[in-house]
């Protein structure tokens, strides 16, 4: 009698038996842990993505020089007869990307530019070198794209040095008149080739095109009238319309990944394709590009405040490859990436931090003194997240 009015005297005086606080102890220590765990590794991750999207000098300025350091150092190995730091396609991509980043750096902080043309210029013109290209000279049985030009084959390969030398050139007053004269003939190979197509497409591999490839043929062309002032409006115009007419599903809106020049799918729509090709775009055909990027944006995937990008649209499956890089549950590698630059040129900081977070969280951002670099990406990680990181307006 005693013990059942003492708890009824607890109640009354609003305390709780000891059985029932530490339930409600562990309850609450569970839904602490769960809340800092939402948010803390996404405000951690995603603490530099304001700084990244506002183009803050010492964020740019660190990365510019890894790059940097990094082509000084294969104008080293190149000296002593090696044949550089990268070699074959990746050393294309790496030197193109690593050209066109500084570039747009120059652009966006021309304080820098003394600093980074040159160089620049000389990650371009590496990438226009025969031996990096050998992959594709021999899928064409020894036919060199350079030395072909006059030929009706696409090698639309070529397009990415071609675009990285007009990069250069646009912002390097000392750009070399035979890597000039070199540019000049790519480009005009190209248009001819271009307008000839009636589906706009031209072969990479023999009767294998690639949409993204002709993009980047695009704003090749698109960036040589801006730097010479020649008029390439009307092969513009006939590559943007083939590209709505024949490259892009209508479905899912996204770039079909490989086709045949006659506008046969290869393969299936992609979104590691459509985002690099929306990049090329946004050189050559600013609407285009704002299509293809809502077309992505339509892939994104988020989970408590980090995005990626799905490779295949709805209906469609497949794996991964070298375009894609690994796909882990449908999520592209690369895909996430080139989803950073559309965000960023087209205005879109919610995605572009949500898509950062990620990018921090796999690519770990190191500093040492005044460069900076992500780890897991090497060199050629850092020349894409170079030159998506700074892709803006002011290359548009």
């Amino acid at each position: 009698m005693d013990s059942r009015s003492g708890r009824a005297e607890s109640e009354r005086s609003g305390l709780r038996p000891t059985r029932w606080r530490r339930p409600f102890a562990i309850v609450f220590g569970i839904v602490t842990a769960l809340v800092v765990a939402a948010l803390v590794p996404a405000w951690w991750c995603g603490r530099d993505a304001d700084g990244w999207y506002r183009g803050e000098a010492t964020r740019v300025h660190g990365l510019a020089e890894e790059l940097a350091a990094f082509e000084d150092e294969d104008d080293h190995l190149r000296a002593t007869g090696s044949p550089g730091a990268l070699d074959g396609m990746w050393g294309l991509l790496t030197h193109q990307m690593a050209a066109l980043g500084l570039a747009q750096v120059c652009l966006s902080h021309p304080e820098w530019r003394n600093r980074y043309a040159p160089i620049a210029t000389r990650a371009a013109a590496k990438s226009l070198s025969p031996a990096l290209r050998t992959l594709f000279t021999d899928t064409w049985h020894g036919e060199d794209g350079e030395t072909g030009l006059d030929g009706p084959h696409g090698h639309a390969y070529l397009a990415y040095p071609a675009l990285a030398l007009g990069m250069a050139r646009m912002v390097d007053p000392a750009f070399p008149p035979d890597l000039a004269r070199r540019q000049d003939a790519l480009v005009a190979a190209y248009e001819r080739r271009l307008l000839a197509s009636p589906t706009a497409l031209l072969d990479t591999f023999p009767g294998e095109a690639y949409p993204t490839d002709v993009a980047a043929v695009a704003a090749a062309i698109a960036v040589h009238g801006r730097e010479t002032g020649t008029d390439h409006a009307v092969v513009l115009a006939h590559w943007a319309q083939q590209v709505r007419a024949v490259q892009i599903d209508p479905r899912t809106g996204l770039i079909v990944q490989r086709m045949g020049t006659d506008g046969r799918m290869h393969d299936a729509p992609r979104a590691s394709g459509t985002g690099l090709a929306a990049y090329f775009a946004g050189f050559a055909d600013r609407a285009l590009a704002g299509d293809l990027a809502a077309a992505l944006f339509r892939q994104e995937r988020t989970v408590l405040g980090f995005s990626a990008i799905h490779e295949y649209g709805s209906g469609y499956r497949g794996a991964g490859d070298i375009d894609s890089g690994p796909v882990i549950l449908g999520i592209s590698v690369s895909a996430t990436g080139f989803a950073l630059a559309l965000a960023r040129s087209l205005g879109r900081r919610d995605v572009f931090t949500r898509l950062f977070r990620t990018t921090d969280l796999v690519g770990v951002p190191l500093r040492s003194g005044s460069r900076l670099r992500f780890a897991t990406g090497g060199a050629i990680g850092n020349a894409l997240l170079l030159a998506f990181l700074t892709s803006g307006p002011e290359v548009a």
